[in-house]
């Protein structure tokens, strides 16, 4: 099976070029955020590619759970992925119509592991050098991640920048092998 990101892709650029059109980029973003969050429920993801479950069903059960918080348009986005067995991918839907979002704005998500916990200050300089690498405002969210053993990692879209401890060991074994 394909990758859900990449089934996902599809869907998030066509609801993006639609709210942009619209000029109602704020109010497809909650309501996909809320897709999601309802979508990812455990009871929800049990009754995802459950066969005794009609998927028309299961894209009602998620407007009903939602109520009025969709448009029109969001009824109907629901519908559509609910009849193609998609509504496992709506994480996936929100997470990527995000970034989409946040380039048109002019702003990059930055998602930073970084082995140990940094200070405002290293933070602020990582940012300013991320900022002039890609020219662009940058969003960042910090995440600890011990497995790194030191370094950074930080991804920005599609492109990966690590510079961690465990990264370099990864590619020195690597380069050994060879």
């Amino acid at each position: 099976m394909a990758e859900a990101r990449t089934i996902a892709r599809p869907y998030a650029e066509a609801v993006f070029r639609l709210a942009k059109a619209a000029d109602t980029l704020p109010a497809w973003s909650e309501m996909l955020q809320l897709a999601a969050t309802i979508a990812a429920d455990g009871n929800i993801r049990a009754l995802i590619g459950n066969p005794k479950v009609p998927a028309r069903r299961l894209g009602e059960l998620l407007l009903s759970i939602g109520g009025d918080s969709f448009n029109e348009a969001g009824r109907n986005f629901i519908v559509l992925l609910a009849e193609n067995g998609r509504i496992a991918i709506l994480p996936e839907v929100s997470e990527l119509f995000e970034q989409l979002k946040t380039q048109h704005e002019g702003v990059l998500g930055a998602k930073i592991a970084s082995a140990f916990a940094m200070s405002d200050e290293q933070l602020k300089e990582l940012v300013v050098n991320l900022e002039a690498k890609f020219k662009r405002k940058i969003e960042a969210k910090v995440s600890i991640d011990p497995e790194l053993i030191g370094g950074v990692k930080v991804e920005i879209g599609d492109e990966v920048l690590d510079t961690s401890v465990r990264g370099k060991l990864e590619a020195m074994a690597v380069a050994l092998k060879s």
